[in-house]
């Protein structure tokens, strides 16, 4: 089994970090490939892929962690070939699934794995499972809530704050060495 986590990781913060430990466990995952979304189809990102994919090296020890190309899950798993492919995503993600290009045909291709929390309201994830073909080609698992947030983090290193507790320390350290994601940086820097 191959478990894959995709994001844009703008920046990857402890929630990630945390999700991706549970999954391991859950599914007895020695590793993650770890999918830095080059040019992510469902959000804008603030800093290039290169830059994300140092940060998500930085959070992901002991991961597999590239570039994702592709734009959409499906045209990712056409591409390329897994070894029994489960696609870890969190709640919220699993919550706008039926708005993913062609999410019948993903999990044709990859079983899903979703991470609840607890409050999460669980008619929201079955009024998803209802309009599915595959919905056994999905599997729930516990993970403990964490409120960070990607925005917050990019706002609190504009400031200047302290981001220890947020984001794992080589992230960072990565945020502060490159004065990553501060309002001061030039058009020249984020290239």
């Amino acid at each position: 089994m191959t478990g894959l986590f995709g994001g844009a990781f703008d920046p990857p913060h402890v929630g990630h970090v945390g999700l991706a430990s549970a999954a391991k466990e859950r599914f007895d995952l020695p590793r993650l490939t770890i999918l830095v979304a080059a040019h992510p189809g469902h959000k804008q990102t603030h800093l290039p892929a290169e830059v994300r994919l140092d940060l998500a090296r930085a959070a992901f020890t002991g991961d597999d962690v590239r570039l994702d190309s592709y734009a959409r899950t499906i045209d990712l798993l056409r591409g390329e070939s897994f070894d029994d492919p489960l696609f870890i995503v969190g709640a919220d993600q699993f919550s706008d699934f039926l708005s993913w290009k062609e999410p019948d045909a993903v999990l044709e291709r990859a079983r899903l794995a979703v991470a609840t929390r607890p409050g999460y309201p669980r008619e929201r994830l079955d009024e998803v499972l209802e309009e599915l073909d595959l919905p056994e080609r999905v599997v729930f698992f516990d993970i403990e809530p964490n409120p960070v947030a990607s925005s917050d983090i990019r706002a609190l290193a504009a400031a200047g704050a302290p981001l220890s507790g947020l984001v794992p320390d080589g992230v960072r350290d990565l945020i502060r060495e490159r004065g990553l994601y501060s309002v001061h940086r030039t058009s020249a820097d984020r290239g």
